[in-house]
């Protein structure tokens, strides 16, 4: 993103959730595959199913603006994160600030939902939370929807799962070119995203 796409994307979002500093809302999603060759063990999501664990963060466009597609299934979202590149590139960045479930760790570049709420202000912070964090659930919505082969719906990619990650991430990019093309695309009903990590009370 230059400078111009993030002063338009703190805007928006400012005016969405009314947090300063946002610019995207992250979260990862889990892409079946056939069972791999090599460590096979590791690639077993939560959900009991063979996965890789993809990281994206979402803008208001609902565009994917960062993607990391390389981890197996088992690994948590915010040990994802915490060995991103994007995740560096915030902690040494002033102003600019990701939402993130409770999956992930608190920290100056990425807030996360408060877990005991005790006073109306943080019910009112974890509803504005949520409200933001939206965008990246629902875009994983479009994209399964429009790619059914991200879905356990559609089966599982029968390739090897960096092959696997390198379909995600072309995915994405198709996703991008289409909703840049004005291609709107419903969420399917049996495709809605989960958000296993949603234990943020409102």
């Amino acid at each position: 993103m230059n400078r111009e796409d993030i002063v338009k994307e703190k805007r928006v979002f400012y005016d969405k959730c009314g947090f300063p500093n946002l610019v995207g809302a992250v979260d990862g999603t889990l892409i079946p595959i056939t069972t791999p060759t090599v460590d096979e063990e590791v690639y077993i999501c939560r959900k009991g199913y063979h996965a890789i664990n993809c990281q994206a963060i979402v803008n208001t466009s609902l565009k994917f603006i960062d993607v990391v597609a390389r981890w197996p299934g088992s690994t948590h979202d915010g040990a994802v994160f915490d060995n991103s590149r994007i995740k560096g590139h915030l902690d040494v960045t002033a102003n600019v600030i990701l939402l993130g479930d409770s999956g992930y760790a608190l920290s100056p570049s990425l807030l996360t939902p408060i877990r005991n709420l005790h006073t109306q202000q943080e019910e009112r912070y974890n509803r504005r939370h949520k409200r933001g964090r939206e965008v990246v659930e629902r875009a994983f919505g479009i994209l399964k929807s429009r790619f059914r082969c991200l879905h356990r719906s559609g089966g599982v990619l029968p390739y090897k799962p960096h092959q696997c990650a390198a379909l995600f991430v072309a995915c994405c990019r198709l996703h991008n070119l289409l909703m840049e093309n004005g291609d709107e695309q419903e969420v399917d009903a049996d495709v809605q995203e989960e958000d296993d990590n949603d234990d943020d009370r409102v």
